[in-house]
């Protein structure tokens, strides 16, 4: 994968649009995936991606082989999800209680079918989940969402959040360690 993207960085540096749209089809999902679990919701993930792959056009030529083309692409995704997070801190107040929109959401479910107690749950996990991950500091979030979500390494994660093996084994077992603590209700 490392060759047929060095061979896709040349041609987008040769000005070849394909080159780079290679690059995109390639890692949009990716970093969708990472980004959807950092900010939370599809909206900003979508302008984390488009926001990534426009950092990522404009400074390929910075982009020095030391490292995987996926780690440094993430590690622009990862700073401007926590840019956006820290943003959206400062102008609006968070709210981690269910919204009367989930639950009417819940009651509009129209089936018949056996299981619908076992979709209720799986919302509930969801949402659980998911105010569990808000609760993890920046650091935290980015590193588990890497490793359990993308599959990356540690070293892989310490590049693309600049920390050593030591922090970095410690920002996941921080949030492996908190998001047990958080979900341990539901698996009682």
């Amino acid at each position: 994968m490392e060759d047929s993207d060095a061979a896709a960085i040349t041609l987008a540096l040769a000005g070849d649009s394909d080159g780079f749209r290679i690059l995109v089809e390639r890692y949009s999902r990716g970093v969708f995936r990472m980004a959807y679990r950092m900010t939370g919701n599809e909206f900003d993930a979508e302008d984390v991606v488009q926001e990534t792959f426009l950092r990522a056009c404009r400074q390929l030529n910075q982009y020095e082989s030391r490292s995987a083309f996926s780690t440094w692409l993430y590690r622009i995704a990862a700073n401007y999800s926590l840019d956006l997070l820290r943003s959206r801190r400062r102008h609006e107040n968070r709210h981690t209680s269910i919204t009367a929109e989930g639950v009417d959401m819940l009651d509009n479910i129209s089936t018949t079918e056996p299981g619908q107690d076992r979709m209720y749950f799986s919302v509930q996990v969801k949402q659980k989940l998911d105010s569990a991950l808000a609760e993890l500091s920046d650091q935290e979030r980015t590193a588990f969402t890497l490793r359990h979500f993308e599959g990356m390494s540690i070293e892989e994660i310490g590049q693309v959040l600049s920390l050593g093996t030591s922090a970095t084994k410690n920002s996941i077992f921080r949030a492996v360690r908190k998001l047990r603590d958080s979900l341990q209700p539901l698996t009682a």
